[in-house]
């Protein structure tokens, strides 16, 4: 799997189809987890998350592991060398330290992974994430019903579509990644759902009971998938 093909152009295909919908799914906890001093962020694509984080959080030592170099050149010329180590590899093969991170990042990259492989890119996470440790994640998420619904599981069916072409994607269907971060001992603390009602912001927490409230990314929804 590699955005090689894509990257020169993911900006402007994202920005026609969503405005600025993703972006501001991307970004929506980014100065809430204000205690994160080690940072992992996987599939961070063409930087503009890093961008927003290291400006908000200019200490956090930061391992962004991502399997395109293209879209490494991109990120690496907005977010900077300083506080961010760029790792060149796919999330199967790279080497993660045990228990060392306290956040970890994942936006639109669950969704790229069949359900076998789903279940051991998040048990490899977790194994690397800390006792107390957030996890951030923006994905697509169709409607429960009404139209909505139905033109969400129609984009997002073209979009697999496109993204197994030109991509290597795995997967061609969104699956469900809450209960393996409930296995993992994550809880979903706060949730956001765009004006589309086809992507959600998540910021989970490990260690704490969930208290999830709705705090949508530009009005609002109510929560989805709260324990």
């Amino acid at each position: 799997m590699s955005f090689d093909r894509v990257a020169p152009h993911y900006r402007w295909l994202e920005t026609l189809v969503f405005g600025r919908q993703l972006q501001h799914a991307r970004t929506s906890f980014v100065r809430e987890v204000d205690r994160s001093r080690r940072v992992l962020v996987a599939g961070e694509g063409d930087g503009r998350f890093l961008e927003e984080f290291v400006r908000a959080h200019p200490g956090a030592a930061i391992d962004c592991v991502e399997a395109s170099a293209r879209m490494i050149e991109l990120a690496r010329a907005r977010a900077g060398l300083e506080t961010v180590n760029f790792i060149l590899s796919g999330i199967h093969e790279v080497a993660l330290p045990v228990a060392s991170y306290d956040l970890i990042v994942t936006h639109f990259f669950l969704d790229c992974f069949e359900e076998d492989a789903l279940a051991r890119v998040i048990e490899k996470l977790a194994r690397a994430a800390t006792v107390d440790a957030a996890w951030l994640i923006a994905d697509f998420h169709p409607p429960r019903s009404g139209w909505r619904r139905w033109w969400a599981r129609s984009l997002i069916a073209v979009m697999y579509w496109f993204f197994r072409s030109t991509a290597g994607i795995e997967a061609c269907r969104l699956v469900d990644y809450h209960p393996l971060l409930y296995e993992e001992g994550f809880t979903l603390a706060h949730q956001a759902t765009s004006p589309n009602e086809m992507i959600i912001s998540e910021w989970w927490r490990r260690g704490d009971q969930a208290i999830c409230h709705s705090e949508p990314a530009e009005r609002g929804e109510g929560p989805r998938g709260c324990h």
